[in-house]
């Protein structure tokens, strides 16, 4: 068994080491490369498939359920208000700064470090560890493309900066293309069927919109409209508007659903540009919210998106971090927030694997 305080120090080298390395969504060929090192050195067998990797551990056994640790190592491109190179890592005043520290490095240094610790113990579970790539785009190589790889799996632990809170349901995302018609014509005179104001309807429609249910953790469906486009020259009567509806929806909601509540209350026509991005959510009753009840860990609903949307069977998000600081300038981490998520992640998986053996005696 690895020593904890040791796997703690060597998390954080680690993401020293990742935030040193540019890995933006689809290039994350080199970080890949990183975390493979980091469990080679420790004996552990992975596995790759594009710029994923996967380890399981050593007592695998295939008449026990699996659980799946997941978080991701690619990162959005840096903004421009950064005041530090975002791949020079810099420790100061217990922050830990770089491009990626907070979303989510560090959340899956400490998962990687946890999933060391329990690999070579005889625990009632299997464990899978996928440091998943594509995440920051939703993309197809991402997690959506290791699943069929995997076992049958019982629960997925999401890292995610959550401030260790637990997120029990996450909001999925929907985007929608509109298109309004009219006529064209010219602007000197009473001609034509302006799209623009055919638009204004639908536009005022979606501002003031209530969808007719909602989650208990999550709230309501949120719609918005986010761009708008018409026109081609001042004197010309446009015929085409078309404006674009950013859609949440909760887990009181499938994709379709609310695509249908939309379609049957709007005038334009509709397109959603992809139906994957579900929202996701797990019973309350289940062992893993159980266990992170009994802890007094705090249960919330999650606005963001992250691999969730992606994993069709049920999820938890939880991780050291704070998600206010994602894709911000200067991102950091606190170096304490690293090793208190380490210490969290082997507690909630020690008294799970405590509530499996008492549920199967």
């Amino acid at each position: 068994m690895e020593d904890l305080a040791k796997l703690k120090i060597e998390a954080i080298e680690l993401l020293k080491g990742l935030i040193s390395t540019p890995s933006l969504s689809k290039a994350e060929d080199k970080t890949a490369e990183l975390i493979a090192e980091f469990f080679f050195k420790k004996g552990i067998e992975t596995h790759r498939k594009g710029n994923n990797i996967w380890a399981y551990n050593k007592q695998f056994d295939d008449s026990l359920p699996t659980i799946l640790l997941n978080s991701h190592h690619d990162t959005v491109k840096p903004n421009r208000g950064y005041t530090i190179d975002p791949h020079t890592p810099l420790v100061k005043e217990g922050k830990l700064f770089g491009l990626g520290s907070n979303d989510a490095g560090g959340c899956l240094v400490s998962l990687m470090a946890t999933f060391a610790f329990y690999y070579d113990q005889t625990i009632p579970v299997n464990l899978v560890l996928v440091a998943s790539a594509e995440e920051e785009i939703s993309g197809r190589g991402g997690i959506e493309s290791v699943l069929s790889e995997l076992p049958d799996l019982e629960v997925a632990i999401v890292g995610e900066p959550t401030l260790l809170k637990m997120a029990v349901a996450e909001k999925g995302l929907m985007v929608i293309d509109a298109v309004i018609s009219g006529v064209a014509g010219h602007a000197a005179r009473e001609e034509g069927t302006n799209a623009i104001y055919e638009s204004l309807e639908d536009l005022l429609t979606i501002r003031d919109f209530k969808f007719k249910k909602e989650s208990p953790f999550l709230g309501p469906n949120k719609v918005s409209a986010t761009i708008i486009t018409a026109g081609s020259q001042h004197n010309v009567v446009p015929d085409k508007c078309t404006y674009t509806l950013d859609v949440r929806v909760t887990d009181a909601y499938t994709l379709e659903e609310a695509f249908a509540e939309l379609k049957s209350n709007l005038k334009a026509e509709l397109t959603p540009r992809s139906l994957r991005l579900n929202s996701s959510s797990i019973k309350e009753d289940h062992p893993m919210v159980s266990t992170a009840k009994e802890m007094g860990l705090e249960l919330y609903g999650s606005p963001t998106l992250s691999d969730q949307a992606l994993i069709p069977f049920p999820s938890v998000k939880i991780g050291p971090g704070d998600s206010a600081r994602s894709h911000t300038a200067d991102e950091f981490i606190f170096v304490e927030e690293i090793k208190e998520g380490i210490s969290l992640y082997v507690s909630l998986l020690k008294n799970y694997f405590s509530n499996t053996k008492r549920n199967t005696q």
